[in-house]
């Protein structure tokens, strides 16, 4: 029977395990059940099995598969990012870009990303100061963070480390 079952999945001990789950099930069901024709009942039984192995490895090889070419894809992003990034550029030119990001901000929204960001204020601080709900802080962090993030898209490996260290 386990040859039977070998002949359908690919590793001996998967084709072990579903022959013995038939058999534990079988003794479990004892003289519950008594088929006519004990035979015909296994070798169906470990065919069924062996389908439900064979589809459920199935989707697992697709989910795997899935799983691989999105980290390929983020692999090729990062890449191209940082083949974009000109290593070359100036601290000055750093500076300039930031600037030119912070400044297309709504008034407000800079004002708040740079209490926050920059100026190491907590959230908290933020609204009871600018008699402003902490929520309302959140939502204008949320507005900066979009809008920089569309103007410096061809920066984003040196923003992010930017911004992660203020």
């Amino acid at each position: 029977m386990k040859s039977f079952a070998r002949e359908y999945v690919l590793s001996e001990k998967d084709a072990e395990d579903i022959v013995q789950d038939i058999f534990i099930e079988l003794y479990e069901k004892d003289k519950k059940y008594d088929p006519v024709n004990q035979t015909a009942y296994l070798f169906t039984s470990i065919k069924n099995r062996c389908i439900d192995h064979l589809r459920r490895k199935k989707l697992e090889q697709e989910a795997a598969n899935h799983l691989q070419e999105e980290y390929f894809l983020t692999l090729r992003m990062k890449l191209d990012s940082l083949e974009i990034l000109d290593l070359s550029i100036s601290d000055r030119e750093i500076e300039k870009v930031l600037e030119e990001a912070l400044q297309s901000l709504p008034e407000r929204c800079r004002a708040i990303f740079i209490k926050h960001k920059i100026e190491g204020e907590k959230q908290k601080e933020i609204a009871e100061e600018l008699k402003i709900s902490p929520k309302t802080v959140e939502n204008q962090l949320t507005i900066a963070y979009k809008k920089l993030r569309i103007a410096l898209k061809n920066y984003a490996p040196l923003i992010f480390l930017l911004l992660n260290h203020y």
